[in-house]
C-alpha cells in the first residue's frame, strides 16, 4: 500500500503535539482507498504493536492508524484488515524474512528499513516506496506489503518519542502545581505561555523545569553538558538534556532491566556514537547475570548469558576499577567479552553502577570502531547512566531455572542467626547512609556471643555502635574499613592471616594480631576474626620445637606416683601412647648394661641430693633400636625442702653421637694423612737439598767466576723439580746447566735427579751441548716414566772465552756487557720428554772481559697476571744495575723478582775475568 499525499486545503495544516513539537505524518489511506479520520481510532488494550510495542489503553496510534486483527502470516506478520494477497500471489522467502523481521523486535533481530535508513542518513525515510534490494518492484504486492511494514515500524518509534515526552511534561505540570500552587489546567495554560516567550518547545522547557527541581546528578551532568556545548551548538546542547531527561523517564517506566537496555540504547547512547549495550547484574560470588542487553545478536546475549567467577572480562575490570574502564580497542586487550566478534576492534566502556555505596552491577557500552577520549562532560553522562541502571539492578531477580541459579542469600536477621552458631567472634555490619543517601559508615548490628574484643570492652559497649566510633584505627594502616566497603561494593569475599588490628582505649592504642574473614549476604556483612591466643601460639611454638629437636618432657609426681609424658617422649621409647610411662626408678632396665653406673649416679644426685642432674645413656627400646639418649631433670621441693615431683627432658642424640664418632673418625684420618705428607715433604726436601744445596762452594776456573743460587718453594708441598749443575770436565771445558721438570713433590725430585746425573754422566763424553740435550730426551721419555722437562746447556771454553749452548724449551740466557742486558736470541729446541727422539740446535758465542752470563729458571719471572714478556723485561731492567761481585748480582735478583708462583728458582750466573 502506498500513502496519499496530503493536498494543500485538504484537512488544514499538519498539527504540533503539544509534548513534543514534531509534525504528525500524514494518515495513511484505508483499504479501498476511503480516508482515514483525523481523530485517530485507539488501540485496544494488549494489542501487540510492531517491534513488541505496547501503547496504553487509550492513547490513539499517530495518523489514526489501529492494528484490528489481521491475517497471520509466517514470521509474526499480520497484514491490515481488509487487505489480502491477491490469487496465485505467493510470498518468497526473502520476503517472508524481510516483512517478519521488520515486525519482529528482539536483540539481534533484522533492523526495520526504517531504522536502518535513519542510522544511515540520520533522516526519516521517504514514504515512497523503494526497490527491494532482491529487486522486488514497489508495485508489486510484496513491495507494497514492505513498505507498509516500514512505515508502520515509523510510527510506532514516533510514537514512542511521544509516549516518553508527554510523561515528562506531564511530570513538569506536576512541578508547577507544587510550585504555583495551582490546578493542572492553569500549570499547562502556564508551561505552554513560558515556553512561547522561551521560543523553544514544551518538551525542552518541561526538561528545564525538572532539572531545576530536582539537582540530582542527572541534572547536574545536563547542565554542564548544556553549557560545555552551548556555546558551539545550541540546538545540540538543548537535545543533549532531552536525551538525558527522556532516557530517566523510559528507565524508571520499564519494568525490566532489557527494556531499561532499550532505553538507554535508543534515548542517550545511541546520539554518542554507541551501537550496543549491556546489563550485568554482579552476583555475590563473583558471577556476572546478563540481565539485559540492546545491540547485540539474541545468540550472542544467550551465549554469554552467566559469566561464571574468576573469568576476567571487560565487566569485571570495570566492577574492580572504581573509575571504570575505558577501552579505545578491546581487541588490543585480549579480554573476552560480549560482541568481540561482532567489533573487534571497537571500544568499550565499563562503569560500575551502584548506589549508596554498594555496587549492584556493571553497564558495558559497545562503540563500532575505536574509542578516542571523550570530554569530561561525556564521561560524566555516562556515569550518570550507570547510577540509573544501579536502581534497576538494585531489585533485579536473576530468572529461575538457569544451570547458574544463584542461591538466596539471608537477610541481616537471618545472618545474626549464622553469627550465634559460629565459633569465632563475628560482627554482622549493616551500611549507614547519609541525607544524600552515600555510604558513610557502617553500623555494628549485633555481636555474637563469642565475640572477643581486642581492647577487652564487653559486647554491650560495641553492639549498636558505627565501626568507625568503635573502632577508628579501622580506617588506619590495616585498611580494615575499606575492606569491609570493598566487599560491600562488590560482593567479592576478603580473608587475610595474622593482620594487625588497632583499638582506641583511652587514647591508647591496643594491637592483636587476627586472622580475618569478610563476606557480603545479602544486604548485610559479616566480618569474623579469630584473634591469636598468645598461649596457644607458644604451644603450638613449643611443640614443633620438641618435634625438631626430638625432645621428649615428663613429669614425675614423687608422692603420689602419677607420671606424665608428652607424645613425643612415647615416640623417643618405642611405646604406644595408652601404655603406662616408665618410672624414674626403672631406667636402669631400659637402659643399656653398660650405663648403669652413670643412670644410678644420675638418680642418687637427682633424688638424695636433689640437685639438676643429667646423664647420657643407650635406651634399648622393644623394638630392638638402640638410641643414644641424654636426660636433664630437675626436684621441685615444697617450702619445707621435701621433694614434691620431678620434671625434666628426654633429648634423641642419636644423629648428633654417630656424627661425633664419623668426626673423630675423620679428624684421625686426616692427622694420620698430614703426617705422612709432612714426613713426605721433609723427605723431598732433605733430597733436595743433598742433591741441591742452596748455596755450592766456587767452582775453581781460571780467568772465570762461577756462583749459584738456589731458592726452595714457599709451601713444602710444593717441592719442585728445578735443578741445576756446574761442573769442570776432563776436557777443561766448564758444563754450565739449568732445567725444570714439571710438576712438583718426589715424584718430579727424583725425575730431576735422573736428569742431572745422566747430563753430568754424558758431558764427560765430549758432545757438544745439541747432543747431549738429544741423548737427554732420549732418558726423559724412555727412562723417566715420560716426564717433560725443560733445559738449557752450555759449555765454556776458558781459553778462547767462547760458549756453546743450546736450549730444550727453555728460556734464554741473559748477557749482561757493560750497563747493557739482554736476551741471547733464541735457538730451535723442543722440550725434553715430548717426543721419543729430537734434534736441538747449537750456537757459540764470545764473550768479554767482565761479561756477566746469567741461566734461571721460570720461578725467577713468571706471573700469573702477567705475560712472560713483560716479565723477562722487568728482569733485564734489573740486572742492568750490576754489583761490584757476581754473589751480589744473584742475590740482587733474588730479592727484587716479582714472581707470585711460589715455585722453586735456580740461578746460575757466570763473570768473565
Amino acid at each position: 500500500m502506498s500513502e496519499q499525499p496530503r493536498e494543500p486545503g485538504q484537512g488544514g495544516e499538519p498539527q504540533r503535539d503539544s509534548a513534543t513539537g514534531p509534525e504528525s505524518p500524514p494518515p495513511p489511506a484505508a483499504s479501498g482507498g476511503s480516508p482515514a479520520t483525523s481523530e485517530g481510532v485507539p488501540l485496544p488494550e494488549g494489542v501487540p504493536l510492531p517491534g513488541g510495542v505496547s501503547l496504553p489503553d487509550g492513547v490513539p496510534l499517530p495518523g489514526g492508524v489501529s492494528l484490528p486483527d489481521g491475517v497471520p502470516l509466517p514470521g509474526g506478520v499480520s497484514l491490515p484488515e481488509g487487505m489480502s494477497l491477491p490469487d496465485g500471489v505467493s510470498l518468497s522467502a526473502q520476503a517472508l524474512a524481510l516483512a517478519g523481521g521488520a515486525l519482529t523486535a528482539g536483540a539481534g533481530d533484522p533492523v526495520p528499513l526504517g531504522a536502518a535508513a535513519e542510522s544511515a542518513g540520520g533522516h526519516q525515510p521517504s514514504d515512497e516506496p523503494s526497490a527491494d534490494p532482491e529487486g522486488l518492484s514497489p508495485s508489486s504486492p510484496v513491495g507494497r506489503l514492505a513498505a507498509t511494514v516500514e512505515r508502520l515500524s515509523r510510527e510506532v518509534r514516533i510514537a514512542q518519542a511521544e509516549a516518553e515526552g508527554r510523561a515528562l511534561v506531564e511530570l513538569a505540570k506536576g512541578v508547577l502545581v507544587e510550585r504555583l500552587k495551582c490546578g493542572p489546567a492553569q500549570a499547562a495554560r502556564q508551561l505552554a505561555e513560558l515556553a512561547e516567550q522561551a521560543q523553544v518547545s514544551p518538551l525542552e522547557l518541561a526538561v528545564d523545569v525538572i532539572n531545576q527541581a530536582a539537582r540530582d546528578r542527572m541534572s547536574e551532568v545536563t547542565d554542564a553538558f548544556v553549557a560545555a556545548t552551548r556555546a558551539a551548538d545550541e540546538a545540540e546542547a538543548e537535545s543533549a538534556a532531552v536525551r538525558l531527561r527522556a532516557a530517566e523517564s523510559g528507565v524508571l517506566a520499564a519494568d525490566d532491566t532489557q527494556a531499561v537496555a532499550d532505553a538507554l540504547l535508543e534515548q542517550a547512547l545511541r546520539p554518542l556514537g554507541a551501537v550496543a549495550v549491556a546489563i550485568w547484574a554482579a552476583g555475590s560470588d563473583g558471577s556476572f547475570t546478563l540481565a539485559g542487553s540492546a545491540g547485540f545478536s539474541l545468540a550472542e546475549a544467550r551465549r554469554w548469558h552467566y559469566v561464571p567467577p574468576d573469568v576476567v572480562t571487560v565487566a569485571r575490570r570495570g566492577l574492580i576499577e572504581r573509575e571504570g574502564q575505558w577501552i579505545t580497542s578491546l581487541g588490543r586487550t585480549g579480554l573476552p567479552s560480549i560482541g568481540l566478534h561482532q567489533h573487534p576492534d571497537g571500544g568499550r566502556v565499563a562503569l560500575p553502577a551502584g548506589t549508596g555505596g554498594r555496587i549492584h552491577g556493571v553497564l558495558e557500552i559497545a562503540w563500532p570502531g575505536p574509542l578516542e577520549p571523550q570530554p569530561p562532560q561525556i564521561v560524566r553522562q555516562v556515569e550518570a547512566l550507570a547510577e540509573l541502571c544501579a536502581h534497576t539492578l538494585e531489585t533485579y531477580t536473576p530468572p529461575r531455572g538457569g544451570a547458574q541459579e544463584p542461591r538466596v542469600l539471608p537477610d541481616a536477621a537471618e545472618l545474626m542467626d549464622l553469627a550465634d552458631g559460629l565459633h569465632d567472634p563475628s560482627l554482622v555490619l549493616v551500611p549507614y547512609l547519609d541525607a544524600d543517601g552515600n555510604l558513610a559508615d557502617f553500623r555494628i548490628q549485633h555481636v555474637n556471643n563469642r565475640f572477643l574484643d581486642p581492647a577487652g570492652r564487653p559486647r554491650a559497649v560495641v553492639n549498636g555502635a558505627l565501626l568507625l566510633e568503635a573502632y577508628p584505627m579501622a580506617a588506619g594502616d590495616s585498611e580494615l574499613f575499606q575492606r569491609v566497603e570493598r566487599v560491600y561494593a562488590t560482593g567479592e569475599p576478603f580473608r587475610a592471616q595474622r593482620l594487625n588490628l588497632t583499638a582506641l582505649v583511652d587514647q591508647v592504642p591496643l594491637s592483636a594480631i587476627a586472622d580475618i574473614s569478610i563476606s557480603r549476604h545479602g544486604s548485610a556483612v559479616l566480618l569474623i576474626w579469630r584473634i591469636e591466643d598468645e598461649t596457644a601460639r607458644l604451644a603450638s611454638l613449643l611443640q614443633h620445637a620438641q618435634r625438631l629437636g626430638r625432645i621428649g618432657g615428663f613429669e614425675e609426681n614423687v608422692l603420689t606416683g602419677e607420671i606424665t609424658w608428652n607424645g613425643q617422649l612415647f615416640d623417643l621409647y618405642g611405646r604406644a601412647e595408652s601404655n603406662s610411662p616408665v618410672p624414674l626408678e626403672e631406667l636402669p632396665s631400659y637402659a643399656h648394661p653398660d650405663d648403669g653406673v652413670s643412670i644410678r649416679r644420675f638418680l642418687r644426685t637427682l633424688l638424695h641430693h636433689r640437685r639438676p642432674a643429667a646423664a647420657a645413656f643407650r635406651l634399648q627400646r622393644p623394638d630392638g633400636v638402640t638410641r643414644h639418649i641424654r636426660i636433664v631433670a630437675e626436684p621441685v621441693l615444697d617450702t619445707d625442702g621435701r621433694l614434691l615431683l620431678v620434671r625434666g627432658a628426654y633429648q634423641d642424640i642419636s644423629s648428633q653421637h654417630w656424627t661425633e664418632v664419623a668426626l673423630a673418625a675423620t679428624r684421625d684420618q686426616l692427622a694420620h694423612t698430614e703426617q705422612q705428607a709432612h714426613e713426605r715433604a721433609r723427605l723431598t726436601l732433605q733430597l733436595q737439598h743433598a742433591i741441591m744445596p742452596p748455596t755450592q762452594a766456587p767452582l775453581q776456573v781460571s780467568g772465570l767466576q762461577v756462583a749459584v743460587r738456589y731458592r726452595p718453594a714457599e709451601t713444602e708441598q710444593l717441592v719442585g723439580g728445578d735443578w741445576y749443575d756446574t761442573v769442570v770436565l776432563p776436557s777443561r771445558l766448564v758444563l754450565l746447566c739449568v732445567g725444570d721438570v714439571a710438576g712438583h713433590g718426589i715424584e718430579a725430585a727424583t725425575s730431576m735427579v735422573v736428569l742431572r746425573n745422566a747430563l753430568r754422566g754424558l758431558a764427560v763424553t765430549g758432545a757438544g751441548p745439541a747432543q747431549l740435550l738429544s741423548w737427554l730426551n732420549i732418558v726423559a721419555h724412555h727412562l723417566t716414566g715420560a716426564v717433560t722437562a725443560t733445559a738449557v746447556c752450555g759449555l765454556y771454553d776458558p781459553e778462547r772465552r767462547t760458549l756453546r749452548w743450546a736450549r730444550a724449551g727453555h728460556l734464554p740466557p741473559v748477557l749482561v756487557r757493560d750497563s747493557d742486558a739482554s736476551a741471547l736470541p733464541l735457538v730451535k729446541g723442543l722440550l725434553l720428554g715430548a717426543v721419543p727422539e729430537a734434534v736441538y740446535e747449537e750456537t757459540e758465542m764470545q764473550l768479554a772481559p767482565e761479561d756477566t752470563l746469567l741461566m734461571y729458571t721460570d720461578g725467577l719471572i713468571e706471573r700469573r697476571d702477567r705475560p712472560v714478556e713483560e716479565s723477562l723485561t722487568h728482569l733485564l731492567t734489573t740486572a742492568r744495575s750490576a754489583p761490584s761481585t757476581l754473589d751480589q748480582h744473584l742475590d740482587r735478583l733474588l730479592t727484587y723478582s716479582k714472581s707470585d708462583t711460589d715455585d722453586d728458582t735456580c740461578i746460575v750466573g757466570i763473570r768473565v775475568g
